[in-house]
């Protein structure tokens, strides 16, 4: 990591490196210079760094290094200058989303540029392999490749401003607005994906503010500015949800709403509640919950009547009239009826939401809980003044649903007054909070609950009805509509009515028609003897198509329930999945900070588990000694009951009774009674197939008679309709004959004019063709020319590469030859330098030799010069006999050492050849050493010439 003595050369390196092009080693710099420990004191630079920073990030979508950035920004200016690390968020947010518009607009602008009359003639071979392989379209390609990659880098921009943002109490308004912005993302895009998971962030975050309130800067909602950013947001999630259609994440918006409030104890503003109800209205309408849309519609009324001061008399009549038909639109009966107890429990805690959510009490407690049914619900509409308000025509609705009774006449009053209620509706003028209201939406459900009260105030008059008067009465519905919506009265027990088909007629009954039990008994009972008429003759040879298709029909009825079952298991597992992670998450976060605490309780939990333990296996071994003596007591008591009742023996006290054998006396005792009860059966169903032999032998005579009146009646009514048929198809015929004797005048002038279109259209026809053929002419003239230059070009880039090439090769060709040849030049010379080398370290090596021969000859002179006594010379003259032994060798003859010891021994000079006779040199010792040096010279030149 490099270091810098001040931030300002930190800032200056890296836009050194931009300008060179080295964007990521920019980054990398101004990166280990923010999360370094050397330069946490704030100053002016630092935010021009974080400027410059962020900028590279969004250039190169860098989201985890911006992620980074702030997170230690946020800790240098958090106590010097937190409007700093605003600006700087601020800056970040606005250059993704301008990316991410340019992205977009080029996208489009790419699009449009291949939006072309000709798509056949503009498609290049590549583009046509790309299509075949991908199956995508330009567009498809163009927003994957350019504008999703920038999306995906603004989504997690705000994703990581907000976890930046979550729990800072000084940038709540920015935390706002960053919401905001991400909503209108998600909602400008339809990003429903991304919506849900912001949602679910922006819910955590809340979460854990209330979970963990030791933090420093944590966000107090208890003040009236943070509690109106967090409501400002929930309501703009909640109205982004709406429009999305996401209804589901609505209703937990509404409910991240009322929770809000119920966690600070305080109810919204009056203008914001209207956005509350009339966003709750909306929910229930589209989840078919009519009856809290009718509370929800009441409290929006209450609230408008109240608060809003400029609301005028038509507004206020328009809304009082949506209330009263969202109250009667709700169904006259509770679908509570023949449901389970599970089913009940639940419906009763939604309930109990949902009158929450309505009632926005904040305090929910079980006292406080409010019925909520149809009931209650016009009882408040009368008594809140509602229905003083609304429009004749509801009112007179109203009458005729809940007050009157005209068994045949109700539902053809109430459709001039649904015809007219329909047109009513539109923007109302004083509440801009409010929803279009359209009346016209209630109206399927008020022809619904017409249509029951019909049938149950004929149902009161009438025991049976023809089938074509209740659909001549009931003029909304055909009578399969009117059917249906009666079996689903029938089955929540509000009507009791049975249709019959052979009859053609609707019969009325009393709620306790066809009991349930004593169907079930008489299938019971038909079932059983199926079997034992099966049992007692068998079909051996032959098997019925009947039943074959019964045993099926079985198989059929028993897999399908085991799938239904399979499928419920299948659903409930996938609950409880989803639970389990949903709880997973929450443990692991509870399991980090109760880690140290469960370190230290560890030993006494062991303990205390080891001795719960020991008691338990104590108890257990208890509870089975216990019960078995009292199993054994009671076989024992049993066994002397049955004993007594036929009459045996009972067991003496002395006998040895064990668990054991009392229970295979019972045993054996049950198996008794089971044969004697299986003989019983048999013996009855002997007499049953008696009987019903019986009653077959009366009843066939019987119903051969009835066969053969019920086949003179058929042919005589065959004969009639063949008649009527024949009859009728006469008359056709003879108005068809008329039909063509009446139109055959016109023949002519159809012909005239049919020749005289085709004429028209085949000239227009022919004109439109040739314009057709020159303008594609023109446009393939044109693009062949284009074709032609593009070629060229690409062939002159390509000879223009190839020329490069060449050129690279053969100097790079030269480079390496010149490379060789210096390698060479470099080897050679380098031998001839170990040649000359060697050979002058010879030379060294025998001067060496020579002068350390020289050495020992001289010093041997020297050594025999003292011992001369005679010449007193030598003895006077120290200094000059000195060098005398260096004219040993002036002789010019080589004497062997042994010869010059023998001679030094005798204290004699050794000859020399070139002197005269026996006469003694009397030169000096200077002249001595001149003349000998020749000697060592001509010694030199002669090992020279012989090496």
């Amino acid at each position: 990591m490099a270091t810098f003595a001040r931030p300002e050369n930190a800032l200056k390196r890296a836009e050194e490196l931009i300008n060179v092009g080295q964007k990521q080693e920019a980054l990398e710099t101004l990166h280990s210079f923010i999360t370094s420990r050397r330069y946490r004191a704030w100053t002016r630079t630092h935010e021009r760094i974080m400027f410059k920073y962020v900028e590279l990030c969004v250039e190169m979508r860098r989201g985890r290094h911006a992620k980074d950035g702030l997170i230690q920004y946020r800790g240098i200016c958090q106590q010097v200058n937190i409007t700093s690390l605003e600006e700087v968020i601020k800056h970040f947010m606005q250059l993704a989303t301008e990316k991410a518009e340019l992205a977009r607009t080029q996208a489009q602008a790419l699009e449009e540029a291949l939006d072309v009359d000709d798509l056949e003639a503009d498609k290049r071979p590549e583009d046509l392999m790309l299509s075949y392989v991908s199956g995508e379209k330009g567009k498809d390609r163009s927003d994957r490749e350019l504008v999703t990659p920038w999306f995906k880098f603004l989504w997690e921009t705000y994703r990581t401003v907000l976890e930046i943002l979550r729990n800072n109490s000084r940038l709540e308004a920015l935390y706002a607005m960053t919401a905001h912005r991400a909503f209108q993302f998600c909602k400008q895009y339809k990003r429903t994906t991304e919506f849900r998971r912001l949602c679910e962030i922006i819910r955590n975050h809340l979460a854990n503010l209330n979970k963990y309130r030791d933090q420093r800067d944590r966000p107090d909602l208890a003040a009236p500015e943070s509690l109106q950013l967090y409501l400002d947001t929930r309501f703009e999630q909640l109205k982004v949800a709406t429009e999305l259609d996401l209804w589901q994440e609505a209703f937990r918006s509404i409910e991240d709403i009322h929770g809000l409030m119920s966690m600070v104890k305080k109810t919204p503003k009056s203008s914001l509640m209207v956005v509350y109800y009339s966003k709750l209205s909306e929910i229930f309408w589209m989840s078919s919950s009519h009856l809290y849309h009718a509370y929800a519609w009441l409290k929006l009324f209450s609230l408008q009547k109240s608060y809003n001061k400029n609301l005028n008399q038509k507004d206020l009549q328009l809304i009082a009239s949506s209330v009263v038909l969202a109250a009667l639109s709700v169904p006259p009966y509770e679908r509570s009826y023949g449901a389970s107890h599970l089913e009940l429990e639940n419906e009763k805690e939604r309930s109990f939401r949902v009158a929450n959510l309505i009632a926005f009490d904040v305090e929910l407690k079980p006292e406080n809980r409010e019925v909520l049914s149809r009931s209650s619900l016009l009882s408040d509409l009368v008594s809140k003044g509602v229905m003083s308000c609304v429009t004749q025509e509801v009112k007179d609705l109203y009458n005729i649903l809940e007050h009157e009774f005209l068994p045949l006449d109700l539902a053809l009053k109430v459709q001039p007054l649904l015809a007219k209620i329909s047109k009513v509706g539109g923007k109302l003028s004083s509440a801009s909070s409010v929803p279009e209201v359209q009346l016209s939406q209630y109206v399927p459900s008020l022809e619904k609950l017409a249509a029951l009260r019909l049938l149950q105030q004929v149902s009161h008059v009438y025991q049976t009805i023809n089938i074509d008067t209740v659909s001549r009465i009931i003029p909304f519905f055909d009578f399969p509509t009117v059917e249906k919506i009666s079996v689903d009265a029938v089955k929540n027990n509000f009507l009791s009515m049975k249709v019959d088909y052979r009859r053609s007629a609707i019969v009325f009954g009393n709620k306790s028609l066809e009991s349930e039990g004593l169907r079930d008994h008489l299938s019971a009972f038909a079932g059983s003897l199926s079997k034992a008429r099966g049992m007692i003759y068998p079909h051996v040879k032959r098997i019925s198509k009947l039943g074959e298709t019964l045993s099926d029909l079985v198989e059929v009825v028993e897999k399908e329930h085991k799938r239904l079952l399979a499928r419920k298991s299948i659903i409930e597992k996938r609950k409880e999945e989803q639970e389990r992670q949903l709880l997973e998450m929450e443990r692991e976060e509870e399991a980090k900070r109760l880690k140290i605490q469960k370190i230290t309780e560890e030993a006494e939990q062991k303990r205390l588990a080891t001795e719960f333990e020991q008691m338990k296996n104590q108890r257990i071994l208890r509870e089975i000694e216990e019960r078995e003596l009292e199993e054994a007591q009671a076989l024992l008591q049993e066994a002397e009951k049955r004993g007594k009742k036929r009459g045996k023996k009972p067991m003496l006290e002395g006998e040895k009774i064990t668990k054991q054998t009392l229970m295979e006396l019972a045993l054996s005792d049950q198996l008794r009674e089971k044969q004697e009860m299986e003989k019983k059966l048999q013996k009855l169903g002997k007499t049953m197939d008696y009987l019903e032999r019986a009653k077959r032998e009366e009843a066939a005579p019987l119903i051969d008679a009835a066969f053969q009146r019920r086949l003179a009646e058929e042919e005589a009514l065959h004969a009639l309709e063949q008649q009527q048929e024949i009859d009728v198809s006469k008359q056709r015929h003879a108005g068809d004959l008329e039909e063509k004797r009446r139109l055959s005048r016109m023949l002519e002038n159809k012909k005239i004019f049919q020749e005289r279109v085709v004429s028209h259209r085949r000239s227009e026809y022919g004109r439109l063709l040739e314009e057709r053929t020159e303008r594609i002419n023109q446009i393939i003239q044109s693009r062949k020319q284009e074709r032609e230059d593009k070629r060229k070009m690409i062939y002159y880039l390509r000879s223009e590469d190839e020329r490069q090439r060449r050129m690279r090769e053969e100097e790079e060709a030269r480079k390496l030859e010149e490379m060789e040849r210096r390698k060479k030049e470099e080897a050679e010379r380098k031998a001839k330098l170990d040649e000359i080398a060697e050979k002058q370290r010879q030379r060294e090596k025998e001067l060496e030799e020579k002068e350390r021969q020289w050495k020992e000859e001289v010093l041997g002179r020297a050594a025999a010069v003292p011992s001369r006594t005679t010449e007193p010379s030598a003895l006077a003259h120290p200094v000059e006999a000195a060098p005398a032994p260096a004219a040993a060798p002036t002789g010019g003859k080589y004497v062997p050492k042994f010869k010059r010891s023998a001679a030094e021994g005798a204290g004699q000079a050794p000859p020399d050849k070139w002197s005269s006779g026996g006469r003694t040199d009397d030169r000096t010792p200077g002249d001595r050493w001149r003349d000998g040096s020749a000697a060592p010279r001509s010694t030199w030149s002669s090992s020279r010439t012989r090496g």
